[in-house]
């Protein structure tokens, strides 16, 4: 049973590890939509009435002004989830790597530890 479990732990078990970490990235991704936010980053912020107004100059340049504002606001907000989604994504990616480094190492510590027990070293009687 043991051996099972160590063939297990450095050969399908790393491969799903990883699987697991790419699907985790892929889900972040797909919560984020940054290449979505990137397409649509100057677009208007919910605004309703976007197309064509016809009416005096000041009605048009009234419209204009609404929808260049609506645009800032836009392109603010959408810039900051994708700040937020690219810093989380970055997270997450370290975190996954680390993990699949320390992957073959963590059947190891309570060896490690029985070890230090037994050689009298105690965390807490430095």
């Amino acid at each position: 049973m043991l051996v099972a479990f160590f063939l297990w732990w450095y050969g399908p078990g790393w491969k799903q590890e990883a699987g697991e970490i790419r699907e985790r990235l892929a889900r972040i991704a797909d919560l984020f939509s940054i290449d979505l936010l990137v397409k649509t980053l100057f677009s208007p912020y919910r605004q309703i009435s976007a197309g064509k107004v016809d009416g005096s100059l000041n009605v048009r340049w009234h419209a204009w002004v609404d929808r260049a504002f609506s645009r800032v606001i836009g392109a603010i907000l959408r810039s900051i989830m994708i700040i937020i989604g690219s810093l989380t994504l970055l997270v997450s990616v370290v975190f996954g790597g680390v993990l699949l480094l320390i992957w073959p190492l963590l059947p190891l510590l309570p060896v490690f530890g029985l070890l230090l027990t037994i050689l009298g070293w105690l965390p807490w009687n430095r």
